[in-house]
């Protein structure tokens, strides 16, 4: 098989009611399959799944793995050049799988591409986990073409000229190619969820492959279907797995001194975050940023490589910063980077 379209599901079986039958009406006569993993779901997932697709293919993990293991786990057992992770809770457009495959083939240096992600509610506007690809800045913050913090752009094409290299896709719908994922080593399993595909991707560039966002392809994504955007769990993983990824891959892209600097200031502003959090009467979410803090510091290793390898996808200065001052330049930033 050339593509496989793998789901990863966790308790959503209405979201596979409501979007595989697309899903799977977009991969007929197609070189593509849809394999559904399930990890360990209590709702009635495998039920629908038997009862009505039962031409699927499933694979009914025995406890929930998380994102990351999940798909480590279902991977190994599924042969095919590609593999597309995507959401329950995506709503594909026809003809978004061709121009992401025909990508890949016409660039043996790509190791993961993604679609324009938009958004399922407001069908004009990006889609915050993704939108137009991912970039950080200097201190990991992330944002995307078309999304900057909780601001989302309009889509009027202003990123349809080209695909472009960037430094992360979206693991709503992310395309990767088999070989290199696997020379990867998958996922990281530490984090268990969020910003693995970031730490994915720059682990990829880091190796020499490249990154890109095709938006001749697009999906519509409804976003926290699993987790709720204001849960303290999602919010230490976020924390947590941010820092896990500056601490894996700054040292080997700026070297180790730069990035041990940049990391503990990093740091100093996740303080500034809990202090607001706690300012503005939100004592759970004070608490999830020290306890994603300690887990950082027990889960940490010694970065595997260090020296100076550029990567494509760095923004140069802080959006946190610019984002006040310099709105323009950030996103003039983004639509340079061509491929």
């Amino acid at each position: 098989m050339k593509t496989s379209i793998v789901i990863l599901n966790w308790n959503t079986a209405e979201y596979l009611r409501r979007f595989l039958p697309s899903l799977l009406a977009s991969t007929e006569g197609r070189d593509a399959e849809v394999i559904v993993a399930d990890n360990a779901s209590t709702d009635a997932s495998l039920e629908v799944m038997a009862s009505e697709f039962p031409s699927v293919k499933v694979i009914a993990l025995d406890k929930n793995y998380g994102f990351t293991g999940g798909y480590n786990r279902t991977l190994r057992e599924i042969e095919a050049e590609y593999y597309v992770l995507i959401n329950t809770d995506v709503e594909v457009t026809p003809g978004w799988l061709e121009p992401l495959t025909e990508y890949m083939d016409a660039h043996p240096e790509c190791g993961a591409c993604g679609p324009k992600l938009l958004s399922f509610s407001d069908r004009k506007r990006f889609e915050y986990a993704g939108a137009a690809g991912g970039f950080i800045d200097r201190y990991g913050y992330p944002f995307c073409r078309g999304r900057l913090f909780s601001s989302v752009e309009k889509d009027e094409g202003q990123y349809d000229s080209a695909p472009a290299n960037v430094l992360w896709a979206s693991g709503a719908c992310l395309m990767v190619r088999s070989s290199f994922f696997h020379a990867l080593g998958g996922f990281d399993e530490d984090f268990f969820a969020h910003f693995d595909e970031i730490d994915l991707c720059w682990r990829m560039q880091l190796e020499g492959w490249k990154v890109a966002v095709v938006p001749a392809a697009a999906v519509y994504h409804i976003g926290g279907g699993t987790l709720p955007q204001d849960s303290p769990f999602k919010l230490r993983l976020n924390f947590r797995n941010n820092l896990l990824t500056l601490w894996k891959n700054l040292p080997a892209t700026i070297g180790p001194a730069k990035a041990r600097r940049r990391i503990r200031r990093r740091m100093i502003l996740d303080g500034l975050s809990a202090a607001v959090y706690l300012l503005t009467g939100r004592p759970a979410s004070f608490k999830a940023v020290l306890e994603a803090h300690r887990e950082f510091r027990r889960l940490r290793k010694e970065p595997a490589a260090s020296g100076a390898h550029p990567v494509d996808g760095i923004y140069p200065g802080s959006i946190l910063f610019d984002r006040i001052f310099r709105k323009n330049r950030i996103f003039a930033f983004c639509r340079k980077e061509k491929v």
